[in-house]
C-alpha cells in the first residue's frame, strides 16, 4: 500500500489537501482502480502496471475532472 498512499501524497500536491478524498478498499490480485465522479481513469489491470509519477494528476486534468 506505500504506492497508493505515495499516490495520494501526490494528488494532494497538486490539487490541494481538501480535494483528495481516497477511498482504499483493500482486496485481492493486486487490483489497482483510479475512479473520480465514477470515471476510470487508470486500471493497474488494464495496463499491468502501477501508474507512473504525475501519470494521474495528467489524467485527471486531461479529463477536465480537475
Amino acid at each position: 500500500m506505500p504506492q497508493a498512499t505515495g499516490l495520494v501524497a501526490e494528488l494532494r500536491a497538486k490539487f490541494g489537501e481538501s480535494a483528495v478524498d481516497p477511498e482504499f478498499i483493500v482486496g485481492s490480485k493486486g487490483i489497482f482502480d483510479v475512479e473520480v465522479d465514477g470515471t476510470l481513469l487508470f486500471s493497474k489491470g488494464q495496463a499491468g502496471r502501477f501508474p507512473q509519477y504525475q501519470e494521474l494528476p495528467t489524467a485527471i486534468t486531461m479529463a477536465g475532472l480537475a
